[in-house]
């Protein structure tokens, strides 16, 4: 089946980069995750960040549940920790599985092998259509080596 034409929209909306982020959150004590790409900082005093969260993830309900959620970077030497994050895992298996974890303070897992990681306490969030934009107080944080994060670029800014 032949690939649809992108509309200029979705051309010039993919151009605007983003970051890759292994969001981080409790249920029932234990740690659940996503590969998030919408997120920026949005504050400085006091450092707030946010996080696009799509309306249908059930990770959604449990950062406001839980009282906040853990970002970590995702550089070029951490981008093999998101496969476990994306693919379909065997019954008992998280995708923390295998990985070198930390935990803030919060209690909240951080990826050891992320560029960085910032925790934070929920302060709100707003519906904006497919999404829900979620806001988060930052708590604490780590640069954990030198580096840049990793920048991602969509071809159709639409859509994953």
């Amino acid at each position: 089946m032949a690939r649809p034409e992108l509309t200029p929209i979705a051309r010039a909306l993919g151009r605007v980069p983003s970051g890759l982020y292994i969001v981080t959150t409790v249920h029932a004590g234990r740690p659940i995750g996503f590969l998030g790409s919408l997120v920026q900082q949005i504050g400085f005093e006091p450092p707030v960040v946010s996080l696009a969260v799509a309306k249908d993830r059930p990770q959604l309900a449990h950062i406001e549940a839980s009282g906040g959620f853990a970002l970590s970077v995702l550089d070029e030497a951490s981008q093999g920790v998101k496969s476990a994050f994306l693919r379909r895992l065997p019954e008992g298996a998280t995708p923390f599985d295998g990985l070198k974890i930390g935990q803030s303070t919060a209690g909240r897992a951080v990826l050891l092998d992320a560029l960085a990681w910032v925790d934070c306490r929920f302060s709100g969030k707003h519906d904006v259509g497919d999404h829900v934009v979620v806001f988060g107080t930052v708590l604490e944080g780590a640069l954990q080596r030198e580096g840049d994060p990793h920048v991602h670029l969509r071809k159709n800014g639409l859509g994953y």
